[in-house]
């Protein structure tokens, strides 16, 4: 966690701050462009770092490698040291809400956002679903680093609207991959399986009452998600119709001036 908190000074001090500096942000805008700097850095790192090991492990490829096997305990020594950091950095974004000053509102959102991440990659590693749990992340991540470096582009000009538009269609895609994939592995790999008998030892989950209970929990945090999308769809929706009117209004006056103008000469 002393790590991320490191590298996470690092790149708010020598790349963030010289940014903001430039661009003359508000207050508003400086706490979301650092929040969006941080995190897209963190998201292409994992994304790369995820594919890497999805690769060379060929899970990419054949697809019953994410129930085939099970319980997956015996884990390469990259992909055990990956979920370390993932959830060393999840854990340190805590006392960051301290250290950037965040907002009393923003405090609960940020610590849902947080608790759900830790949840989730937790949840993967202790029940033996770390290739469920690898591709998932890799997909939520790419999504996620989409998502900001767009807002990254839209405040330096916030006529920049296509990265929003290419990372809502990829989001809505993810979330349904996701699904897919859980479904899959769950209701069908898993299902099947020979060894359906709780035990600790051996690390073996592979019971009804917990495939429901995974399931049921990849949907919900799925719910949630495309519930955050569709308000922020909406809202942006309403910001783009109010300011249409407007600008219109300023034609119309315009307009009007230049045609009195023509009249009096």
């Amino acid at each position: 966690m002393l790590v991320a908190i490191i590298i996470h000074a690092i790149i708010q001090e020598y790349v963030l701050d010289k940014i903001n500096r430039k661009m003359h942000f508000s207050k508003t805008k400086h706490s979301k462009f650092n929040e969006s700097g941080q995190l897209s850095a963190f998201y292409l790192f994992s994304c790369v770092w995820g594919t890497s090991i999805l690769v060379s492990e060929n899970y990419i490829s054949d697809p019953t490698s994410l129930w085939r096997d099970y319980p997956h305990t015996l884990i390469p020594f990259q992909m055990k040291f990956f979920y370390i950091l993932q959830l060393a950095y999840w854990f340190h974004a805590f006392p960051e809400l301290y250290f950037q000053k965040t907002k009393k509102e923003d405090i609960f959102r940020q610590i849902v956002y947080i608790g759900l991440y830790l949840f989730h990659i937790a949840g993967a590693y202790l029940l033996k679903l770390t290739h469920l749990g690898l591709v998932l992340l890799v997909l939520h991540y790419f999504v996620e680093f989409l998502f900001h470096i767009s807002r990254l582009f839209y405040f330096s000009d916030e006529r920049y609207q296509k990265g929003f538009s290419l990372w809502a269609v990829l989001f809505v895609l993810a979330r349904l991959l996701t699904l897919i994939l859980s479904v899959l592995t769950f209701g069908f790999g898993l299902a099947r399986a020979e060894d359906q008998q709780l035990n600790f030892s051996t690390g073996n989950f592979n019971i009804l009452a917990v495939r429901i209970s995974v399931l049921a929990s990849i949907c919900m945090a799925q719910a949630f998600m495309m519930w955050k999308f569709i308000n922020f769809q909406l809202r942006r929706w309403r910001e783009h119709s109010s300011s249409q009117p407007q600008s219109v209004k300023k034609k119309f006056v315009t307009a009007k001036g230049k045609t009195s103008r023509k009249e009096r000469g």
